[in-house]
């Protein structure tokens, strides 16, 4: 398969899985909403940041330094499958032994046992990153996709269940359980990857040198990503921190899927080609600007229709959560520059700069925790928003050297759909305060005319990226047609 094929191959299987499996959990989601309360989603919210940073202690990096180095033996997958087993099971000891700490802090008595059950899927999840690590390197995404899909589907399924019987907040964690227990189990019977050596400190530290800055870089992204929680947990209402955690999950699906893919298909084919400066420039340029361009339509797109989306799909008790969806999508229009940003400085091997790059901008988020313990959840939301601007420029004006592109040139690049985008936005805005009809109708109203909008800008422009994905859209289709 030649690296043209490897990419759209990629981009395609990987948008299916993310897409395919995030709108699952979407649609799950809106519907264990109906049936749940804020309150339910809030106290999952209270316990997502012990549960995010014990998962980073327990990759340690170890699965992007695989991905990098080219010619993996099975001494060092066995060695980092031994790792993460180990160091999983010692942080749910420590979740065990800090759960009556962790319902105190939040004064809410259930965590205690949340907490306790929720730990196992660190030690579920630990079994599968060396098999999931395999298939990415091999770019075999179609695996993992069909394997998401599963997950999501039976999980799911499950958690609606137990949510329709009356089981609320725990049907929330049936839900993670079963989608570990589901994902794990199917890793291992298709993927047929075993440990095979015995552990090799020698391996381990050859591998911990360069994932060291990576493990602290992921400890203080996770930090950073997930303080809002703890903090709106801590000083605000339950009920508060449900509606800024449905919130989150619409903003999830555009933003953190293109960036999820972006992530798993740049930095394996970026590094294949790491050596060719002028096809390395090409391909990076290629994929930041149709990812890009994905993203700000989606996502501003979001923006525009957040209030009708939320109370149509959910019920008018989650009217709050479309306030703050409104704003939240300005805040990851930047996701996969950043992620492009980061696969560039981890093929130049210069994991110092992307821990220096972390420490910076996570300085830079200290007015929006002071906001949010002074101010209040929307202040905090739109000085998010001018955080994240910041946040890319400072990517973009490290990351650029190691491509030999100037900063200007790549923010140019990224110019023509951002505006096509933002002139959606306004026409809708508009279009909003012109209609005097039920909500349903006018979710539908805007999403057409949303759609003829900037499709309509982007043929009049003759925007290359945007032909460039529908032609691929199109042969991809094409060929699909033909083997039925």
């Amino acid at each position: 398969m030649s690296l043209k094929q490897s990419i759209i191959s990629g981009l395609m299987w990987s948008f299916i899985d993310k897409f395919a499996s995030q709108f699952i959990t979407f649609v799950v989601g809106i519907v264990m909403a109906r049936l749940l309360t804020p309150a339910d989603f809030g106290l999952i919210g209270m316990l997502t940041i012990f549960i995010a940073l014990s998962s980073i202690f327990i990759q340690s990096g170890f699965n992007q330094a695989l991905i990098r180095k080219t010619n993996c033996t099975e001494k060092d997958y066995a060695t980092v499958f031994y790792f993460n087993l180990v160091i999983s099971v010692l942080f749910y000891m420590i979740l065990i032994f800090s759960s009556k700490l962790i319902s105190n802090f939040y004064n809410e008595s259930v965590l205690e046992k949340l907490i306790i059950v929720i730990g196992l899927t660190l030690i579920i999840n630990a079994l599968t990153i060396v098999q999931r690590t395999i298939l990415i390197k091999k770019i075999n995404f179609r695996l993992l996709t069909r394997i998401s899909i599963i997950a999501a589907i039976g999980s799911g399924g499950l958690g609606i269940y137990f949510a329709y019987t009356g089981y609320g907040v725990w049907s929330l964690v049936y839900k993670l359980l079963a989608h570990g227990i589901i994902t794990s189990g199917l890793l291992w019977m298709w993927n047929k990857w075993y440990p095979k050596e015995k552990f090799s400190f020698q391996i381990f530290k050859e591998l911990f040198r360069f994932s060291k800055n990576l493990m602290l870089l992921g400890l203080i992204d996770t930090i950073y990503r997930n303080i809002y929680y703890l903090i709106l947990g801590k000083f605000y209402p339950v009920e508060n921190l449900g509606q800024y955690t449905k919130a989150q999950s619409f903003k999830i699906l555009p933003a953190e899927t293109m960036s999820a893919i972006v992530d798993r298909v740049s930095y394996p084919v970026l590094s294949s080609i790491q050596n060719d400066k002028s096809r390395y420039e090409e391909v990076f340029l290629r994929l930041l600007k149709c990812s890009s361009l994905i993203t700000f339509v989606l996502l501003i797109g979001l923006s525009a229709i957040s209030k009708e989306i939320t109370i149509v799909l959910m019920g008018p008790q989650w009217a709050i959560a479309g306030e703050y969806l409104e704003i939240l999508c300005f805040s990851v229009l930047f996701f996969p520059l950043d992620k492009m940003m980061s696969s560039i400085l981890k093929i130049a091997g210069r994991s110092d700069l992307i821990l220096k790059l972390g420490l910076i901008r996570k300085i830079m988020a200290i007015p929006i925790i002071l906001t949010a313990i002074f101010v209040g959840i929307k202040p905090m939301l739109y000085v998010l928003a001018f955080q994240q601007l910041g946040v890319a420029i400072l990517m973009i004006s490290y990351g650029s050297k190691f491509v030999n592109l100037k900063p200007i040139r790549i923010f140019l690049n990224l110019m023509p759909a951002l505006i096509i985008s933002i002139v959606m936005f306004l026409a809708l805005k508009v279009f909003t305060t012109l209609l005097d009809v039920d909500l349903f109708y006018q979710l539908l109203l805007k999403i057409l005319l949303g759609t003829i909008i900037s499709l309509g800008l982007f043929e009049i422009t003759k925007n290359k990226d945007y032909r460039y994905l529908k032609n691929e859209a199109i042969n991809k289709i094409r060929s699909i047609f033909k083997k039925i």
